[in-house]
């Protein structure tokens, strides 16, 4: 007769495959069931290390704003050549793209390559966490940086020039949305690259000071020499911008900037993943 299985008793030691052993290793059973609660802490972590760097908090949350302030009331309120629509407004809505740039080329990059050099993310791959999980608290952290940094753009804007309506919002979310991610990415992979946070800071300055210029910040296109608006249309960061404003102030009603950005988003998004896999 074949004998009946003991029941087991209660409080005995779990298998290594029982979903409660966290020591169970990738691709068991056990291993889900670490990965929401170890993500969770670890995007939580880095939320609260980003309000204590002092380079977050000045390119990303101060830079626009005073740029933005000096720059925006330079060419008046009134439409020429140079500018279809209210030039403060032009501006305006032009620079949430200096918060997604300052976010994925300076903040990003010098935050991952420090951790790098701190040997920050072996020790995360040692403690167990998930393979993905670092590159999911990144996005996390430059897609929050990016929200609250907007935010406050335009909380600063709306009493001194006035934050344009508008005129298509599923376009103009898309493209925050997807050039948010795909400067997050770029970010994450750039910080994955690069050997130190001090190198990671030169290559970010030397990519977002161009960008800002030449692509959002600077002068209006119309004023631009042939050379240099060439220069400007190629610039990852110019595309971002176009694919925000157009729609934003009614400029253009075509989709293919957008896609371009959705492009950009797809590929950086999965190079990023990749190398940061620990």
């Amino acid at each position: 007769m074949t004998a009946t299985p003991l029941a087991e008793p209660a409080g005995a030691t779990t298998s290594p495959t029982s979903p409660a052993n966290p020591t169970s290793r990738p691709g068991r059973p056990g291993r889900p069931r670490r990965h929401p609660s170890a993500t969770r802490r670890l995007v939580a972590a880095e939320l609260r290390l980003l309000r204590r760097d002092p380079l977050t908090l000045t390119f990303v949350f101060v830079f626009p704003v005073i740029s933005m302030l000096i720059i925006g009331g330079s060419f008046g309120t009134t439409p020429d050549d140079a500018f279809p629509v209210n030039p403060a407004h032009w501006y305006v809505a032009s620079y949430f793209s200096v918060v997604i740039g300052a976010t994925g080329l300076i903040m990003l990059p010098v935050h991952i390559a420090s951790y790098r050099e701190r040997g920050v993310l072996r020790r995360f791959a040692a403690a167990g966490f998930p393979r993905w999980s670092f590159a999911l608290a990144e996005l996390v952290l430059g897609l929050t940086a990016v929200s609250v940094a907007g935010v406050v753009l335009l909380a600063v804007a709306a009493p001194v020039y006035g934050v344009p309506a508008v005129d298509d919002p599923v376009r103009v979310v898309l493209g925050v949305l997807l050039g948010a991610v795909a400067f997050v990415s770029l970010g994450v992979l750039l910080g994955s690259v690069l050997p130190s946070a001090r190198a990671a800071q030169a290559v970010g300055m030397l990519l977002f000071f161009p960008s800002f210029l030449l692509g959002v910040g600077g002068p209006p296109p119309a004023v631009m020499s042939p050379t240099l608006a060439s220069i400007s249309d190629a610039l990852p960061l110019k595309v971002v911008t176009d694919a925000v404003r157009e729609p934003w102030l009614g400029l253009d009603g075509g989709t293919g900037g957008l896609v371009v950005v959705g492009l950009l988003a797809v590929v950086t998004t999965a190079l990023a993943a990749r190398r940061t896999a620990l």
